[in-house]
């Protein structure tokens, strides 16, 4: 199948098992690996290279019906066996599946242990961009509705960029920004190699005041039904201006008029964790309305016991200093 029969076929993909993020690994230097398991499911699947051994990921799959238990018996045998050829000491995947009691016992049933970290943005804010932009107004919280406004009302003005140079200069805002909100950052090459895989698909928003200054940046990536807040950086202008508002509310109705039929937020913090390190956004997030979403978390097949366990014990200690 090509990825337009893929997307028609399982609507619930994103850009993390599409060509382009494929493409984009390779540009890294990750090996890429694509099985449509004879018809009854598709993966793409990324060899990532760790100093405690390698391991197999799939973020956002795979693609399947996971109702059909005996087809995920014989995908998953096929996910063991590709692991094991390429020498990974695990798989870690995280699908398309709402956490449910039931789908965390397909998981289980199939030999899968919850992983130390997350993968994939599990708790997120979904916007349903079928509805008009009279109802995503409606829907959202009072305070963000009337930030937005003042955006209009500031004469705050949006750009869209996706050339190089806008890529290098989100970059370097990006870095202060981690500095001032204690995250890590993606790397420059990381970043570039988004842009060339996904090319159009890959923009950058830039909200300015009305004189020009820079407030906010977002990376959108869009692709298959979905378009994704993935990244964004701001300005300490951002503080009292809202110029994310403006930004994000540009994106929805931007992916609105070009057929889009969601817009993932790209996580926020699990309920009850005030000091998770995504704690500061998830009001902001919530506030545009959309659904909260619970994925089920990131599960490792373990493939190499001796192998895992050293994972296992570096994960947990890296989870606990990142607040993870």
């Amino acid at each position: 199948m090509n990825w337009t029969e893929i997307v028609k076929k399982y609507p619930e993909a994103n850009f993390l098992q599409s060509p382009s993020y494929g493409k984009m690994n390779e540009l890294l230097g990750n090996k890429v690996i694509v099985e449509d398991f004879a018809g009854k499911g598709y993966a793409l699947m990324v060899v990532r290279a760790a100093k405690r051994g390698k391991y197999l990921e799939i973020p956002c799959g795979p693609l399947t019906d996971w109702q059909d238990s005996k087809s995920l018996k014989t995908i998953f045998a096929r996910i063991q066996q590709i692991a094991e050829q390429e020498k990974c000491v695990f798989v870690r995947i995280r699908p398309q599946l709402i956490a449910t009691p039931e789908n965390l016992a397909i998981l289980s049933n199939l030999g899968l242990k919850k992983s130390p970290m997350h993968l994939a943005a599990e708790h997120t804010v979904m916007i349903d961009l079928n509805k008009t932009e009279e109802e995503l107004l409606a829907d959202m919280r009072r305070q963000t509705r009337y930030e937005v406004r003042r955006a209009e009302k500031l004469g705050i003005k949006v750009i869209t960029d996706n050339s190089e140079e806008v890529f290098k200069e989100f970059h370097k805002v990006q870095a202060d920004t981690a500095k001032r909100q204690n995250f890590v950052p993606p790397n420059l090459k990381t970043l570039l190699a988004e842009k060339e895989a996904f090319t159009e698909n890959a923009t950058i928003y830039v909200a300015k005041t009305a004189e020009g200054e820079k407030i906010a940046y977002g990376l959108i990536i869009h692709d298959g039904k979905e378009g994704d807040y993935y990244e964004a950086a701001s300005t300490p202008l951002n503080r009292k201006m809202p110029g994310a508002y403006a930004l994000l509310w540009q994106a929805m109705r931007d992916l609105k008029k070009q057929g889009y039929a969601r817009f993932n937020l790209w996580g926020i913090a699990p309920a009850g964790q005030p000091n998770h390190r995504y704690a500061g956004v998830t009001t902001f997030k919530t506030g545009f309305g959309g659904e909260v979403i619970e994925y089920v978390p990131a599960h490792d097949l373990v493939i190499s016991k001796i192998g895992y366990l050293k994972d296992l014990i570096v994960e947990t200690t890296r989870k606990k200093r990142r607040h993870l």
